[in-house]
């Protein structure tokens, strides 16, 4: 065989062995936490496959690192969750997906970044996260027959484009269906459906993601603490995220909480323990006495400007309607007093479920700052122009009664940082902005 013949030979098998391992991969790869020394990656595969990745740091490409090998197993959705653990403060690195010992090839950049060693040394980073909740992807054999529930996939290269540092999906991120939420294997099977959206590989790959769940990503509409399977949806969703922690009841949910930069973020879990909405008989309870009071301990011990709580439904709005928090009325209460009570300042919920966008401030006395509740929905399921006529702490310029996502940005000096928050459709056009300082959310010093 001629020379020229045996190299197009080469070229042709290391061609196929390339396509091959890029058939493998089911999904992602995604990022999920990042922290100064490690980052965690995460791919889903279609079979049996040996998985790594190697990374480095973009200014300094010949010095290379690898996680350790993981073979994905049929049992656990052949998924692999693997840690970037050789990285410093502050840096951006590439990384590579290998399967099977072959390279996977991605036509968008794969890379992520750890975070920034900034105390005592400098003011702390500018940070751009998204958000979004309601995340409907349709599949005909098992969705009700008529309109499709789920569209507008394009909304996640219009995230993509922001470049965000990282997104917190607020709940719904998966809808579970008939066909799905009895069995373990219809969890394995919807949650790899939705994560296998060709629109969302490219921001799955490039931002790290956290995350909440509502009711459809926990198990049936209005789900609450009776669901059977809670134990296997929460199984499920530790699988599918990447969250630095989970459980921090130790009871079986998913409380937990993250920090990046100077900002805190204590993330709820409003199903695991809920009351069934239409139980009177007794103490009702969203999150229950437990979870709050776990949650006002970690707000204390925060110095946080802002400190960002993030529940699958509305907390704020007063209208008793729906799934809002106003329905648990007495918790509800008991939330808000401790707060005050505990006089912690910069508390922002960010929570999704209604279909809609909108932003609620809530003043109760001359003598406290505002407690703002934003509402950001939906991503692809099906919106509702709502007038939350019965909510009068929303501000009516932001009502939002179409698919969008929220970028919000912290700047400016450790001791007055600001928060920007933006709104945009699914093609990325800026829907409305407000902006919130730190300095308005403290207590008068005497």
């Amino acid at each position: 065989m001629k020379k020229q013949q045996l190299f197009l030979v080469i070229v042709l098998l290391l061609h196929t062995a390339i396509s091959f391992a890029q058939d493998l991969v089911q999904s992602g790869p995604m990022l999920g936490y990042s922290t100064m020394r490690e980052a965690l990656l995460w791919v889903q595969t279609t079979k049996p496959a040996t998985v790594h990745f190697e990374y480095f740091d973009k200014k300094q490409p010949k010095k290379r690192f690898k996680t350790e090998k993981y073979t994905t197993q049929v049992n656990n959705g052949f998924v692999a969750k693997l840690v970037a653990d050789q990285v410093l403060p502050g840096k951006k690195y590439t990384y590579e997906l290998y399967v099977n010992g072959k390279k996977v090839k991605r036509n968008y950049p794969m890379e992520f970044q750890s975070q920034t060693l900034w105390q005592w040394r400098t003011d702390p980073p500018e940070i751009n996260f998204a958000i979004g909740s309601c995340t409907y992807v349709n599949e005909k054999r098992f969705d009700r027959p008529g309109k499709p529930y789920g569209s507008g996939y394009e909304i996640f290269n219009a995230v993509y484009d922001k470049k965000p540092d990282f997104m917190l999906w607020l709940g719904d991120n998966t809808y579970l269906r008939e066909a799905d939420w009895n069995t373990r294997t219809g969890f394995l099977h919807r949650y790899t459906h939705t994560r296998s959206l060709k629109e969302l590989q490219p921001l799955l790959a490039s931002t790290h993601h956290y995350a909440i769940w509502d009711d459809h990503d926990f198990g049936p509409n209005d789900s609450d603490g009776s669901f059977p399977l809670k134990k296997t949806s929460a199984e499920m969703f530790k699988l599918f995220w990447g969250n630095p922690n989970y459980d921090a009841l130790d009871t079986g949910g998913i409380t937990g909480s993250f920090q990046w930069g100077d900002l805190d973020f204590f993330l709820l879990d409003n199903r695991y323990y809920r009351t069934a909405n239409r139980n009177f008989t007794g103490e009702r309870q969203m999150l229950g006495k437990e979870q709050i009071d776990w949650l006002i301990n970690a707000l204390a011990s925060s110095r946080a400007p802002f400190k960002f709580i993030a529940i699958g439904g509305q907390v704020l709005s007063s209208e008793a309607m729906h799934e809002n928090y106003a329905t648990f009325p007495k918790e509800r209460a008991y939330l808000i007093q401790k707060i005050r009570e505990a006089k912690i300042e910069g508390v922002i919920f960010l929570d999704g479920d209604r279909h809609h966008t909108v932003l609620s401030r809530m003043k109760e006395a001359k003598n406290v700052y505002p407690l703002y509740d934003l509402t950001c929905s939906p991503l692809t399921s099906g919106a509702h122009a709502s007038k939350e006529e019965y909510n009068a702490y929303k501000l009516e310029d932001t009502l939002i009664g179409e698919h969008n996502f929220g970028i919000l940005n912290v700047s400016g000096p450790r001791t007055d940082r600001i928060l920007n928050i933006k709104i945009f459709n699914k093609e990325g056009k800026e829907l409305w902005s407000k902006e919130i300082k730190a300095r308005d959310l403290r207590y008068k010093r005497r």
